[in-house]
């Protein structure tokens, strides 16, 4: 298969982006045929596309000729949600409060079962870098979650992974390269188990079948038996995972 070459992304100035209230992309793109124009959820940012023998110039035209459309969609946009002091997030489908006493008693988050209303998620040191604690607490949960699933659903379907990495994707929940090698978003960790699972499973089985066939499928049943639960609750509230540990104006 042919492969198509990368688009090349340009950001607009920062007067641009104020103007449109977030950040704007501008794609050119080999497969281009005309000027498009999306905003993603995930990244809470304006993403314009043109053919390659288009200018930048006509990027802020296009822009400015669908303004309307463009803040309608920003302003539909559910609010980020950034760590702060006494927020509510989500481990493992289960509500936790987030403590940063601001002082550092210890240099890690501890998990504390035993509070009330919820558990908490306590994370020392000043705000930025309890915030970054946080986030690496995260990751390094999910991290763990996800490698004892995909090496229970690699043994069932007889298949030997590559190395696993945890990011921060905003396009897909987790994807398998050509080589074996598994990347999965730290923000899995937030939903109920089952639905981690699932997308452990998704993965696992592209390392038989790299494509979405009924062969594929079947291995992730065989694998998953409740994917079309794991399934839809993505579709109707993985959205929302992307809000957490956002800024405004990221």
């Amino acid at each position: 298969m042919r492969k198509t070459k990368a688009p090349q992304v340009t950001t607009l100035s920062k007067r641009e982006t104020d103007r449109i209230g977030a950040p704007v992309e501008v794609r050119h793109h080999p497969a281009a045929r005309r000027l498009t124009l999306r905003v993603s959820r995930t990244r809470r940012a304006v993403i314009v596309t043109l053919p390659v023998q288009c200018g930048i110039e006509e990027a802020g035209s296009f822009l400015t000729r669908n303004l309307d459309w463009v803040r309608e969609r920003l302003d539909s946009l559910p609010e980020p949600i950034p760590f702060r002091h006494g927020m509510l997030v989500p481990l493992r489908g289960a509500a936790h409060r987030v403590v940063m006493p601001g002082e550092l008693p210890r240099r890690r988050v501890v998990r504390r079962l035993d509070a009330h209303p919820f558990p908490e998620l306590y994370a020392p040191g000043e705000r930025a870098a309890a915030v970054k604690r946080l986030q690496q607490w995260f990751t390094h949960e999910a991290k763990s979650d996800l490698e004892g699933r995909v090496a229970w659903h690699a043994d069932r379907l007889g298949v030997q992974p590559g190395r696993l990495t945890i990011r921060d994707q905003t396009s897909r929940w987790g994807s398998c390269s050509t080589t074996g090698g598994l990347s999965f978003s730290w923000r899995l960790v937030l939903a109920p188990p089952a639905v981690l699972d699932y997308v452990a499973a998704h993965e696992v089985a592209h390392l038989r079948e790299m494509n979405h066939g009924p062969r594929f499928w079947a291995l992730v049943r065989k694998s998953c038996p409740e994917m079309d639960e794991a399934k839809r609750w993505l579709r109707i509230y993985g959205m929302d995972l992307h809000r957490y540990g956002v800024e405004n104006g990221d």
